[in-house]
């Protein structure tokens, strides 16, 4: 924890390394729950869901 961290630089863009792994963490998990479908319940006795 005291040692200084290293930083990303890309053009202007300046952050560390384990920010950049917490953004591209929340980005993969996002992309996860848009692809992953919504649990549905099956066809009810009236065959209605």
């Amino acid at each position: 924890m005291d040692s200084p961290t290293t930083y990303f630089h890309w053009g202007f863009i300046l952050i560390s390394v384990p920010n950049l792994l917490v953004i591209a963490g929340m980005i993969v998990l996002f992309a996860i729950a848009l692809v992953v479908p919504f649990p549905h319940g099956g066809e009810g006795e009236d065959g209605r869901r």
